[in-house]
């Protein structure tokens, strides 16, 4: 979003979905007040790795993140720290499919509530109102559950022992996404989650 043409906002939120638990939204805004030629604009490879770790702590339990083909998503640096840590499982969405995205639903919700019909006086303004319109969202498991309807995902759990491990297996309605598993360590369960800046 953009106030003027030298500032901006950028917003990153995960969806985050385990069975039997309540859905929790997890995002980090950020605003750029850069000069023309000094810095990005936009959130790199290393905040997300950021907002992922950041997910990994909170919620205290492996990680399998879906998201879009952002070329920051596919950066070589993403990869490498996904590989190095076996918390972290990343799947692509396929292109041009951001029906699949959960994330997309907040978004939806943000646009069509607190963002719509303001005109908003400044930057702090702005402000409040995002972080405002997002912890409504973050405290109503209920919107983020109906955006993961909303896709026509869902999330099922299929126990099966295999070497003394646990699988909770993400599987789509739908052909194009295919299904995902992430094995858990004993005791610990396993999030999907979506995202998308």
């Amino acid at each position: 979003m953009r106030g003027r043409s030298w500032r901006r906002w950028s917003i990153a939120a995960m969806c985050c979905y385990k069975q039997g638990e309540a859905s929790r939204l997890i995002y980090r805004p950020r605003r750029h007040r850069k000069h023309k030629g000094k810095g990005r604009d936009s959130f790199s490879w290393r905040d997300y790795r950021d907002l992922a770790v950041r997910a990994h702590l909170q919620l205290k339990a492996p990680i399998v993140l879906v998201w879009d083909n952002l070329n920051t998503h596919l950066a070589a640096g993403m990869r490498q720290y996904a590989d190095e840590h076996d918390w972290l499982t990343i799947v692509q969405l396929p292109s041009y499919a951001p029906d699949l995205n959960p994330a997309e639903g907040v978004w939806s919700l943000l646009r069509r509530g607190p963002l719509a019909n303001t005109a908003f006086t400044d930057d702090d303004h702005l402000e409040r109102t995002l972080r405002r319109g997002l912890r409504h969202i973050q405290l109503r498991p209920d919107l983020i559950d109906g955006c993961l309807a909303g896709t026509g995902l869902s999330l099922t759990h299929h126990p099966t022992t295999i070497r003394g491990n646990q699988y909770l297996s993400c599987r789509a309605d739908r052909d194009s996404i295919g299904s995902c598993r992430q094995e858990r360590r004993a005791g610990q369960g396993v999030r999907f989650m979506s995202h998308l800046c």
